[in-house]
């Protein structure tokens, strides 16, 4: 009976092999830049006949007919996507994939700065956000047990108002948006709403896809947060469901561990976490259009007062649309900066 059904099987795969004869090869770049053409192309190592491929790019029809195509992807954001070859031959379809990843088409400017001023910051806070809002600043601290939202006096660094979170959570990225405060928090997959001036929880929220919750600013129109990845995600600020998303990257990589963000004249300034950099990203594409170098910002704080941890970085962006003025500061600083960025 064993040597019976061990032959079946046998049988069975061969005819399974005959079957499968075809191995059908797609050809394409790993990563390209946008302002390149993508030549993407099928084979059949056996050199079957191949009567006609379908190519899509993230499932959306973009050429149909030969066995090779060549495309136009400047219209595309920036990251990874599937590329899939529909193959037609012998009265039959298959279909192979790759994947591809679009780069920036261009190097990031490069920026310096200048500091404008300097106020006094609570250097027991463990930045995680920071807003800036009719002639106050708003932070969000972060790590268990000592996580909250405050506002601030710019020139003084005097907490006037502060609301704890309960221990449970490590707070993360703030925003305010029609008259409400958002907090994200780190890996417990929830968000708080605050009312604003009582600093009133009202309700929660959880991420529909992202796992962990980092930076939070808004454009105007959604809410944007980021996950410690490439990706910066929009949220619907009714349902505060994750309904799109970029992926960054420059013209060679992707950058990941984005963290603090802020909207700032159309683009979205973010650090990364444990680098104190700005990078300045355009929100329909991903493409960081500039890098900010603030590394001797850091060392200016060093002179004034010892950083215990080497966490303790560039974390916080806070706009001022109103007069223009751009504010950053850090975990654990005990200055906040009004800075202005210059390109090299």
């Amino acid at each position: 009976m064993y040597y019976k059904s061990f032959f079946s099987f046998f049988i069975f795969l061969a005819i399974f092999s005959c079957k499968s004869e075809h191995k059908f090869i797609i050809n394409a770049p790993e990563k390209i830049q946008t302002n390149q053409e993508l030549t993407i192309s099928v084979s059949e190592k056996n050199n079957k006949t191949i009567d006609s491929v379908q190519f899509l790019i993230d499932d959306k029809k973009v050429i149909s007919g030969q066995t090779s195509a060549t495309l136009k992807i400047n219209q595309y954001k920036l990251g990874k996507h599937i590329v899939t070859a529909l193959i037609f031959y012998a009265n039959e379809t298959t279909k192979v994939t790759a994947t591809v990843y679009f780069l920036a088409d261009s190097a990031p400017e490069i920026y310096t700065y200048k500091i404008i001023n300097t106020y006094p910051h609570d250097k027991g806070a463990y930045t995680q956000g920071l807003e800036f809002l009719n002639g106050f600043l708003y932070e969000g601290t972060g790590k268990k047990g000592s996580s909250s939202i405050r506002k601030v006096e710019l020139k003084s660094g005097k907490v006037l108002q502060q609301k704890d979170i309960d221990e449970q959570y490590f707070g993360e990225g703030i925003t305010i948006f029609n008259n409400k405060l958002y907090q994200l928090t780190w890996q417990s997959g929830i968000g708080f709403v605050y009312d604003l001036n009582t600093f009133e929880q009202e309700k929660t929220f959880n991420y529909t896809k992202s796992r962990e919750g980092w930076g939070l600013s808004h454009n105007g129109e959604k809410l944007i947060k980021t996950d410690g990845t490439e990706f910066i995600w929009f949220l619907n600020p009714e349902t505060l469901a994750e309904e799109d998303y970029i992926e960054v990257y420059t013209n060679e990589r992707k950058v990941e561990k984005l963290n603090e963000l802020e909207f700032v004249n159309g683009l979205i300034y973010v650090n990364i976490w444990q680098q104190n950099t700005i990078l300045m990203v355009n929100p329909a594409t991903g493409k960081v259009e500039g890098v900010a170098n603030l590394n001797s910002l850091k060392t200016i704080i060093e002179k004034e007062q010892k950083l215990e941890d080497s966490d303790e970085v560039l974390n916080g962006i806070a706009f001022d649309k109103d007069t223009n003025r751009l504010f950053v500061t850090g975990k654990h600083w005990s200055k906040l900066y009004e800075i202005e960025l210059l390109k090299k």
